[in-house]
């Protein structure tokens, strides 16, 4: 398609009726700044600095070219590849968005099944919920809990130890006290009515809290043994919905067994929905997004661009703004093709950054170019300085590791930006457990530590110009700089200036993955690296682990980004075991 000729009207004020404001629906005020004066356009050639605060950067900036509006499609053109782009500075330091209401939906979806008339349930906890997650008894909205008393037996049987269910056990019996010693004394001594379960502060639990205060009458189920523990509960269930004729009783169990087996008796059973940020891994934020063929028709009107310290910038309106996230990157692949990060959104009006091309040989980083679309723009993520937190996934052989190694080599060792590359990762394994291993801490990490060996070896085979003492002292200086470190020492640590690396956080729990994360101080990036399709712990699923949380939870974050890898650059053999097996 040809490009239009050049705009031969001068620039002029973006008018305020040009922007939709968005309305937040956040509960905690942002500062992000919606007033309209703000909405201004850089000043027309000769005047100087703009009239007002750029929304780009603090810059002076080059005048602003208006699109003609006329009927012909606009279509921008890319500047050349080997033009190295500034970061644009942040307007503002912005908050992570908050949960979109689609999100927030599936998070209760296991108390929002009503029937057609909207009546009330009783949810009936198995164990095994509480364990998981120790906040489940405020996450039913306004519908009753019932916790029996063989559930309690068994949370007093796990309440020993330091692991992460002993923990949680033992947060649930302080809840359980809490909300106890919250009533009255008139009502300590009989539980008959239930305990309001908004007593602690949470507003959204507006139903009661039953426990099991009597033997339940009921006839033993045929074919259970009545001393195991979940037939007990499934007893508990069916005496419930026999007396309890005007609500609908529910088990909620991570069980598939005992739901199962509920199920096979008539009972109703659930899962529990709450630890769930999707449902499915197809519509997790990918980071990037394709724009239709259309875009520039719709999105031409008012459009404006500049260039700023050899970076394009462009500004458009249109519909699909309102979808954009901060730090989204949009591609167009006719031609000229064009890769642009969001660089701020407006309602329906949003500001586009031309990335720098890392395929280019110029802005090689530390000798790695990017093979791909995507590696590229997790590059441009992991070169900017800005950006605090980045997340990568991505099936084997993408080049995760390789792209957060490169990149901090570059920024430690060449532009200085950080004084140490740290890394760890979760060590769980994939077959049986080895036991335990001799040595220091880094030496107990060392065979964890195989995949940065391996890409340590591929950057390191560019230096050949020092001979082998010069690739040896090298080598001591990359290790020298790299600090392999054991997540379970993380507690109380602040790191100051540290690129950190986080491998394998598929693996990680959220209440992990914020422990790692608050661990960053001033000056400090974070990269979290992860597979989501090769989940190693047996407590976790794709919609459950934490690096599937953190990406959903800090999607739109002005300093933090994400890009999804699709390609396998590994070898052959690789992608192919990948797609088939």
């Amino acid at each position: 398609m040809p490009l239009p000729k050049a705009p031969s009207k001068p620039a002029t004020f973006l008018q305020p009726d040009d922007a939709v404001l968005a309305k937040t629906t956040q509960k905690r005020p942002t500062r992000k700044n919606t007033d309209p004066d703000d909405l201004i356009a850089l000043t027309p050639a000769g005047t100087g600095r703009p009239s007002g605060p750029s929304p780009v950067s603090r810059a002076p900036a080059t005048p602003v070219a208006r699109a003609p509006s006329a009927p012909n499609p606009f279509r921008p053109t890319v500047p050349p590849a080997h033009r190295s782009p500034a970061v644009a500075e942040a307007t503002s330091a912005q908050r992570p968005s908050q949960p979109s209401a689609s999100v927030r939906s599936l998070t209760r979806r296991a108390s929002h099944r009503n029937d057609a008339t909207g009546q009330k349930k009783f949810f009936v906890l198995d164990t095994n919920v509480l364990m998981h997650d120790p906040s489940s008894l405020f996450r039913f909205e306004e519908h009753d809990v019932f916790l029996p008393m063989m559930t309690l037996e068994e949370l007093d049987g796990h309440k020993k130890g330091v692991s992460e269910v002993a923990r949680h056990v033992r947060q649930v019996s302080r809840s359980l006290d809490a909300l106890i010693e919250a009533l009255p004394e008139s009502q300590k001594r009989s539980f008959d009515q239930g305990i309001p379960l908004s007593s602690l502060g949470h507003s959204d639990a507006t139903g009661k809290l039953f426990f099991q205060t009597e033997a339940l009458p009921f006839v033993p189920i045929e074919g259970l043994a009545t001393g195991k523990a979940d037939n007990q509960i499934l007893g508990v269930v069916k005496a419930l919905a026999e007396r309890h004729t005007d609500k609908e009783v529910v088990l909620v169990s991570k069980d598939i067994n005992i739901r199962i087996k509920a199920h096979a008796l008539g009972l109703p059973a659930e899962d529990y929905f709450n630890d769930q940020v999707i449902d499915d891994a197809d519509l997790l934020y990918t980071g990037s997004l394709a724009l239709p063929d259309d875009f520039w028709e719709t999105h031409s009107k008012n459009m404006e661009s500049w260039q700023q310290a050899g970076t394009s910038y462009y500004r458009v309106s249109g519909p699909l703004c309102e979808a954009f996230h901060v730090n989204q990157f949009v591609y167009d692949e006719s031609q000229p093709p064009l890769h642009a990060v969001v660089q701020e959104v407006k309602g329906k009006t949003a500001v586009l950054r031309v990335i720098r091309d890392f395929s280019h040989s110029k802005n090689a980083v530390w000798g790695i170019l990017a093979r791909n679309r995507e590696q590229n723009f997790a590059l441009s993520l992991l070169m900017n300085p800005e950006i605090d937190f980045v997340t990568l996934l991505g099936q084997a052989g993408t080049g995760k590791t390789l792209l957060a190694l490169a990149a901090g080599l570059a920024q430690t060792l060449e532009t200085k930006i950080y004084n140490e590359i740290i890394v760890t990762r979760a060590t769980v394994p994939i077959g049986e457990d080895i036991g335990f291993l001799p040595g220091t801490e880094e030496e107990k990490m060392q065979p964890w530590m195989g995949a940065f060996e391996d890409n340590l070896e591929v950057l390191n085979r560019g230096m050949d110009s020092g001979g082998d003492w010069g690739r040896s002292a090298a080598n001591d200086l990359i290790r020298s700089r790299i600090k392999i470190k054991s997540m379970n020492f993380m507690r109380g640590r602040t790191f100051i200036n540290k690129f950190l690396i986080i491998d394998e956080a598929q693996n990680l729990t959220p209440k992990q993955m914020k422990a790692l994360i608050t661990r960053a101080g001033p000056g400090t990036k974070v990269v979290c690296m992860g597979n989501i399709a090769q989940i190693d712990s047996p407590y976790l699923t794709e919609g459950s682990s934490g690096l599937t949380y953190t990406v959903d939870r800090f999607k739109g974050w002005a300093h933090g980004g994400h890009v999804t890898l699709q390609r396998g650059e590994r070898s052959r053999l690789a992608d192919f075991a990948s797609e088939c097996l």
